[in-house]
C-alpha cells in the first residue's frame, strides 16, 4: 500500500519518494518493520495466550526437561504470520504474481495450522486435526500454486539470458544499454538442477511419449511435482519443530538462502553473469523473504531456549508451505534436498523408524527400531547405554537441547553455504 502511495507522490517530485522503487530498500524497511512485530507486538499476543490458557500438552516422553515445557504458550505463529503479512502488504507490490502467490500461502497453511492447533487446545483433542484433513489442505494449496504457474502469462523465465554489451551512447553507457535479452520470455517447466552445467532441466523429457502435447503434459507433471513438494516440505518442517527454537532457526536460514536466489534470479545482470535463468518479477520476492526473516528472527527471542512460546503447527505448517513454494516459483525445487536437508533427515528417520518397526514385529514377533527415538532430534536426548533397544546407539550421553539445536543450525548453515555454491560448482 506504501508502495503505491509513494509512488505517486513520485510522480508529484516528492523529495525521497523515489526510494520505494528499489526493492533493496523495500527489503530493508520489510525487515525492520517484521523484527518490531515480532518482537513488541509479540509479547502482547503471548501475553493474551496466557490469559487464554493456551497452553501446550506434554506427553511424557522421559526427555530432559520435557515436562517444564507444560502449559507454554502455544499457537505463537500467529505472530510469524501477522509480522509476515502486515510488513508486505504495505511494502509488496501487491500486483506482482509472486507476492500474491506467497501471501496466499500463508494465509492458507496459517489457517490449516491454526485449525489443526484450535482442536488441540480448545477441543482437548491431542491428536488434533485428522491426518487426511492436513493433507487435502496441502494438496489445495499445492493445486493453486501449480495452476497459478501455468496459466498466468505473468509467470515467465528467459532462460540463462546472455548479454551483449552495447557501444557508448553519448560518452555514456547505461545498464540498458549493456544488457540485451538474447532468449525470449516463455512459458516454462524448466527447473535448475545442482552441480550441472548448463542446468537446466525441462519435465517435459519425462514425458516423451506424449508427441506433440508434451508441453501440457509436462505441466500437468509439473503441477503434481507442487503438489508432492508444498506436502512433503510443509509436513518435514512440522516434524522438525520439536526443540526450542529449532524449527524456527532453520527456517530463517533456509528463506534467507532462497532470498538471495530470488534476488539473482530477479537481476538480469546478475542472472547473465551467474549463466542461470532469468525470471522478470522474482525480484519482489525479495521484500517477502526479508518479511519472513525478520519475522523469523523476532520470533526467536522468544522461542530460543528456554522457549516462553511455541509456534505449533499454526507456524510450522506455514513455514515449510513457504518454502516450498519459494523455491517453485524461483524453479530451484531439485535443490531442497539439499537446503533443506535438515528437514529431509527429519521426515526420513519418522519413516525409517515406523517402516523398521514394522517390519521386525511381523517378521520376528517383536519390533525393533533403528533410532532411540524419532524424529532425529529426540534421538540425541535419549542415552545410549543400551535401555533403549535400537541399533544406532551413539551418542553414549544424552546431548543438552540446546546444544543440540545450535548444532542444528550450523549443520543447516553449511547447507545454506553449499546450496548457494551450487551456482558456480558445476
Amino acid at each position: 500500500m506504501l508502495y503505491y502511495l509513494f509512488q505517486y507522490l513520485d510522480e508529484l517530485n516528492v523529495p525521497g519518494a523515489g526510494m520505494f522503487k528499489y526493492v533493496s530498500f523495500r527489503a530493508s524497511f520489510a525487515l525492520m518493520l517484521s523484527l518490531f512485530f515480532a518482537t513488541v507486538i509479540g509479547r502482547r499476543i503471548i501475553n493474551r495466550l496466557q490469559q487464554l490458557q493456551i497452553g501446550e500438552t506434554i506427553r511424557d516422553l522421559s526427555l530432559e526437561g520435557q515436562l517444564s515445557k507444560k502449559g507454554t504458550p502455544t499457537m505463537g505463529g500467529i505472530i510469524i504470520i501477522i509480522s509476515i503479512l502486515v510488513p508486505c502488504l504495505l511494502l509488496g507490490v501487491l500486483d506482482n504474481i509472486y507476492m500474491i502467490l506467497m501471501l496466499v500461502t500463508t494465509v492458507w497453511l496459517g489457517a490449516l495450522g491454526f485449525a489443526d492447533d484450535y482442536i488441540k487446545v480448545f477441543k482437548k483433542d491431542k491428536e488434533g486435526m485428522k491426518g487426511i484433513f492436513k493433507i487435502i489442505g496441502q494438496v489445495g494449496l499445492g493445486l493453486i500454486v501449480g495452476l497459478t504457474l501455468y496459466l498466468s502469462p505473468d509467470v515467465v523465465i528467459r532462460e540463462n539470458a546472455s548479454h551483449i554489451r552495447q557501444p557508448e551512447v553519448s560518452g555514456v553507457v547505461t545498464a540498458e544499454a549493456q544488457m540485451r535479452q538474447v532468449s525470449p520470455d516463455l512459458k516454462s517447466t524448466r527447473t535448475t538442477i545442482p552441480f550441472v552445467k548448463n542446468n537446466n532441466f525441462d519435465y517435459a523429457r519425462l514425458v516423451p511419449f506424449s508427441g506433440e502435447k508434451a508441453q501440457t503434459a509436462a505441466w500437468i507433471l509439473f503441477i503434481f511435482v507442487t503438489i508432492f513438494v508444498v506436502t512433503a516440505v510443509s509436513n518435514c518442517a512440522n516434524l522438525t519443530d520439536g526443540l526450542d527454537g529449532l524449527a524456527t532457526g532453520t527456517s530463517a536460514i533456509i528463506g534467507i538462502t532462497l532470498g538471495v536466489f530470488a534476488y539473482l534470479s530477479g537481476h538480469v545482470i546478475y542472472a547473465s553473469y551467474l549463466d542461470i535463468m532469468y525470471i522478470p518479477g522474482s525480484q519482489e520476492l525479495v521484500v517477502f523473504v526479508s518479511a519472513f526473516a525478520g519475522a523469523l528472527i523476532g520470533f526467536l527471542w522468544y522461542n530460543a531456549y528456554p522457549a516462553q512460546v511455541f509456534m505449533g503447527d499454526t507456524g510450522s505448517l506455514t513455514l515449510g508451505g513457504i518454502i516450498a513454494v519459494l523455491a517453485i516459483v524461483l524453479h530451484k525445487e531439485l535443490l531442497l534436498p539439499l537446503l533443506c536437508g535438515l528437514f529431509l533427515l527429519e521426515g526420513l528417520s519418522v519413516i525409517l523408524q515406523k517402516s523398521y518397526f514394522k517390519y521386525t514385529k511381523w517378521r520376528y514377533g517383536e519390533g525393533s527400531r533403528i533410532f532411540k527415538m524419532a524424529p532425529l532430534h529426540h534421538h540425541f536426548q535419549k542415552p545410549g547405554d543400551g535401555s533403549i533397544k535400537a541399533l544406532l546407539q551413539f551418542p553414549k550421553m544424552p546431548v543438552p537441547e540446546s546444544k543440540i539445536v545450535v548444532r542444528f543450525w550450523i549443520i543447516s548453515v553449511f547447507l545454506a553455504v553449499l546450496t548457494i555454491v551450487t551456482l558456480k560448482i558445476r
